[in-house]
C-alpha cells in the first residue's frame, strides 16, 4: 500500500527523529563553527545566545538589542521556524539584522538543529548549579 507505514514502523521514525546520530551532531557542530562570528551557545555576542533557542520567542531574550523586525515576528522558534530562517535569514525575516545570506543545504540546516537542540541539554547551557540530569 502506498503512503502506508504500519505502527511499529512509525513508532521507529519517530523515535528516531527525536534523538540524533553521532555523525549528524558532528556534522551540526561543524556548521554551527559558522555561526560562532556572532553567535555563542551560552551569552550573547553580536547575535542572541542559542541556550534555550527552540522553544522561545523570537526577539526576547532581555536586554539584547533585536531589530523591530524580529521583535514584531510573533516567530517561536522550533524545527520548523527555525530551519525556513536558517535557509534565508532576510526572506523569513524582512528587516532582521541578521545579515548571514543563510544556510542553503537542507542537510546542514537540520543537522545544525539537531546539535542546537542537543547542546542546550550540555551543561555549558546549565545554568550555574542546576542539577545535572
Amino acid at each position: 500500500m502506498s503512503g502506508w507505514l504500519p505502527a511499529a514502523a512509525l513508532l521507529l521514525v519517530v523515535a528516531g527523529a527525536a534523538q540524533a546520530a553521532p555523525d549528524q551532531l558532528v556534522h551540526g557542530e561543524q556548521v554551527y563553527a559558522r555561526c560562532l562570528a556572532c553567535h555563542a551557545l551560552a551569552y550573547d555576542r553580536v547575535g542572541p545566545h542559542h541556550c534555550g533557542l527552540l522553544g522561545r520567542r523570537a526577539g526576547s531574550v532581555s536586554g539584547f538589542p533585536y531589530s523591530e523586525a524580529m521583535k514584531d515576528s510573533r516567530i517561536t522558534w522550533d524545527e520548523k521556524t527555525l530551519d525556513r530562517f536558517l535557509a534565508k535569514p532576510t526572506t523569513a525575516v524582512p528587516g532582521t539584522s541578521m545579515t548571514y545570506d543563510g544556510v542553503p543545504d537542507a542537510k546542514d540546516r537540520g543537522d545544525l538543529i539537531a546539535y542546537l537542540r542537543h547542546a542546550n541539554a550540555s551543561s555549558e547551557c546549565r545554568p550555574p548549579g542546576s542539577a545535572q540530569r
